[in-house]
């Protein structure tokens, strides 16, 4: 039996960790789902350490209505990353989440490819801040993206 095979049978002591990597601006955050800080070492050969927090993530739907959002709830007791989310969004300035996934065992690379999204959308309390992340959804996007239209383009009131 392979540990992919023992991992997603729940028989054996590998657990998932899910981790969020939130930039803020110029601030970035290291977060995991548990109790006790990781080590990991990125896809690209960084040596974090995500701290431990109360996450949970609900993974895009794999379906083609144009919509793939990542949710996820965080709650810290600091509300570090709870006040940044929310002056990032009150502000409309530029946040990204990427989403990585490490089995406990191997540290040393994501067990699958990250997920590496805008933020959109939140509402926060207190105590915690709920987020929406999400590609761009191309289904609702026009083609072609330039429209010639009479107020850009007033010369075009005099083709025939």
């Amino acid at each position: 039996m392979t540990i992919l095979n023992r991992l997603y049978a729940s028989s054996g002591p590998e657990v998932l960790i899910d981790t969020l990597q939130i930039n803020v601006g110029s601030n970035v955050f290291y977060l995991c789902k548990g109790y006790e800080d990781i080590t990991a070492t990125t896809e690209h050969g960084e040596l974090v350490t995500y701290i431990a927090c109360g996450i949970d993530v609900a993974l895009p739907a794999r379906n083609s209505d144009g919509t793939q959002d990542l949710k996820f709830a965080i709650s810290n007791a600091e509300g570090i990353v709870s006040t940044a989310i929310k002056s990032a969004l009150n502000a409309l300035n530029r946040a990204t989440v990427t989403y990585r996934q490490y089995i406990s065992t191997s540290l040393t690379a994501p067990s699958s490819t990250p997920y590496t999204m805008a933020i959109k959308s939140g509402q926060w309390n207190s105590l915690q801040v709920q987020i929406t992340a999400g590609y761009m959804n191309w289904l609702d996007t026009a083609w072609p993206r330039y429209r010639y239209t009479l107020p850009s383009h007033p010369g075009l009131r005099y083709i025939s």
